[in-house]
């Protein structure tokens, strides 16, 4: 990097950098699509790991962000954020070929204990590149960018994740049905794959413009410069909502897979393809939440989309009643799209709203912090799930509608827990305090829910106007979008 570029402009340096930030998105999605969520957990299913076993997957991830305290440090000392990512990137990449060779290791159990080992190193590693990367971010790109940027990138990662998704998954399952060669091998060429996308995205990295970081003030430590965001009312009032939502959200998210796998017996391709229709949902609105967020503020998104995404939560206790129904396929459909259309939100802006409200040039601290408490939160509830798993293994709950009438009676199932379900009740019920967490924390700029609501409904009402040729049509579409409307303006104004 030429030192003229390192003191330039800093919009002369997001524009240098802007191409290489997308395409380290593109590697990094490459890599986590193939190396984590659906593909872990049914090599783990293959395995024969159990509940604990995948609790302990899920839960690695987020406990290695502690290696963020000596990451910090190091941020700190060296000053020189480029340098270390390079380097961790160097150390985490390659683990993912170890994980490729356990599955030529005999023992099942050997296999797995070298995954989780490898995914450790590569999560402790990965806890240096996050902390390196989200100071970076903070110095290069301008608050009014954020949303602009960071939209544009999810949304590329997003349509990669699908194709790629799709394509691994139609390989494994090809690979069983035609190749004379333990199934567990396909796992072996995917994880090779997913080691290529994690180098192609720290080749990007080198082009990417950094910063001069801004001077620690004098005599301040690792551990002083983590406390400041606590002294923060508004910042820690943000790392308590994040840190219940990662707890919430971890709870339940490590057994969404094993649920469709084991339970509804479901192949492969059709887990992946309910979480590539998730991902296209996402994928058709990251630009437009991030264009919200820039011109009404994040806060606002998070506060719609965080209710949508519980209520998604809450839905799985129904795709069995006590087993599959007519009704399961459906439901499963309106849960993965109402999810993309809600993480695409609470992704952008919870990123986004944590990089806003810190100070900038003093932003390592501030993202430090708020990475170790959601990893410690999100770590634990994995733990806390893959312990007890089993023992909602044998537990159920039901309520059952009785009506009794001239005409007759029935009976209606209207609940039916049992196993992952109290996971699911339990996950939504947590994530319900989230949001309360939530309205306590302010952000310059924001505005009412209510406007992004007005937003995207005007959007919708739009695409219909553009969609329709039948001016029956148009007037049938019209008329509850103009109520809808109508209704959102006198709350406005009565509030």
């Amino acid at each position: 990097m030429e030192e003229g570029s390192r003191h330039g402009a800093p919009t002369t340096a997001l524009a240098t950098s802007e191409r290489w930030i997308l395409r380290n998105g593109a590697g990094i999605q490459i890599m986590e699509t193939l190396a984590v969520g659906a593909f872990l957990t049914a090599l783990a299913v293959e395995l024969g790991a159990s509940n604990v076993v995948i609790g302990l997957l899920a839960a690695i991830p987020h406990l290695a962000q502690l290696g963020q305290i000596p990451a910090l440090a190091l941020v700190a000392r060296l000053r020189a954020r480029k340098r270390i990512y390079l380097v961790s990137g160097a150390i985490a990449r390659p683990m993912l070929l170890v994980i490729a060779a356990a599955a030529f290791v005999p023992s099942p159990g050997w296999a797995l204990a070298l995954i989780a080992c490898a995914f450790a190193v590569r999560y402790v590693a990965g806890s240096f590149i996050a902390c390196s990367w989200s100071s970076w971010m903070r110095d290069l790109v301008p608050d009014s960018e954020m949303g602009r940027v960071f939209g544009a990138r999810q949304k590329r990662m997003v349509g990669i994740a699908i194709v790629v998704s799709l394509a691994a998954a139609a390989f494994i399952d090809a690979w069983k049905a035609h190749v004379p060669l333990p199934p567990i091998a396909a796992y072996a060429v995917v994880y090779t794959l997913a080691f290529f996308g994690g180098a192609y995205s720290v080749w990007c990295s080198r082009r990417i413009v950094e910063p001069e970081m801004a001077p620690v003030p004098a005599g301040q430590s690792v551990f002083g410069e983590l406390l400041v965001p606590f002294r923060d009312r508004n910042y820690r009032r943000l790392i308590a909502f994040l840190a219940s939502w990662s707890f919430a959200m971890n709870l339940a998210a490590p057994f969404f897979t094993v649920h469709m796998l084991k339970r509804m017996e479901l192949d492969l391709l059709w887990v992946i393809g309910f979480g590539t229709l998730s991902q296209l949902a996402a994928f058709l609105m990251a630009t437009r939440w991030g264009a919200i967020a820039d011109r009404m503020s994040n806060k606002p998104v998070l506060g719609v989309c965080t209710p949508l995404f519980v209520l998604a939560v809450f839905a799985w206790t129904f795709t069995t009643m006590p087993e599959k129904h007519v009704l399961t396929v459906p439901l499963l459909i309106a849960i993965h799209i109402a999810t993309g259309f809600a993480s695409a939100g609470v992704t952008l802006a919870a990123g986004n709203i944590g990089l806003k409200l810190a100070p900038r040039g003093r932003a390592t601290g501030y993202l430090a912090a708020i990475a170790l408490v959601n990893a410690t939160a999100g770590g634990i509830a994995a733990l806390i799930g893959g312990l007890s798993a089993d023992l909602f293994a044998a537990s159920k709950l039901s309520l059952t509608v009785h009506w009794q009438g001239a005409g007759g009676q029935f009976d209606v199932r209207a609940l039916d827990f049992s196993h992952w379900d109290f996971f699911f009740f339990f996950a939504a019920a947590f994530g319900l305090f989230a949001v309360h967490r939530l309205s306590l924390v302010r952000e310059r700029g924001e505005v009412e829910e209510a406007e992004v609501l007005r937003e995207l409904v005007t959007s919708a009402r739009q695409g219909l106007r553009g969609l329709s040729t039948v001016a029956g049509l148009r007037a049938a579409t019209e008329f509850p979008v103009a109520m809808v409307l109508g209704a959102l303006r006198r709350d406005r104004e009565r509030d």
